[in-house]
């Protein structure tokens, strides 16, 4: 199994943090900070999971999640949402645009590597 994420994230620290914890466990972590043009770079790197801030510059982690659900290329691509607003209403909307697991800032590592898994999981369960 290849173990290929792409991070679409922009704030520094958090990039860092996520891709040394996955790089750790044996992913291959790429990274991407701005929304405008997300879509294509998740069509460029082709990855096996997705983790997806909710909040960039150019474009809304939410709209590229409906976009992504909206093209059979990456309807099913496993999509982990970061948002630092957890309100219900936020959940909500991510759950009804088809992300896979949504996740508040901050978060702990245990949690990341947990749902990462999970997610991969999933993907080869179907």
């Amino acid at each position: 199994m290849s173990r290929n994420v792409l991070l679409i994230e922009d704030e520094p620290n958090i990039i860092e943090a996520i891709r040394f914890l996955l790089s750790r466990d044996g992913w291959s972590v790429h990274t991407h900070a701005n929304g405008s043009d997300a879509v294509a770079e998740v069509a460029r790197v082709a990855p096996d999971l997705l983790v997806l801030d909710m909040m960039l510059p150019g474009r809304s982690g939410m709209d590229i999640l409906r976009d992504l659900r909206a093209d059979a290329a990456t309807a099913d691509l496993p999509v982990l949402m970061l948002t630092a607003r957890g309100q219900t209403r936020d959940r909500d909307m991510a759950e009804k645009a088809g992300v896979s697991r949504f996740m508040t800032k901050p978060f702990s590592n245990a949690e990341v590597l947990s749902a990462v898994r999970e997610l991969i999981g999933e993907k080869d369960a179907r």
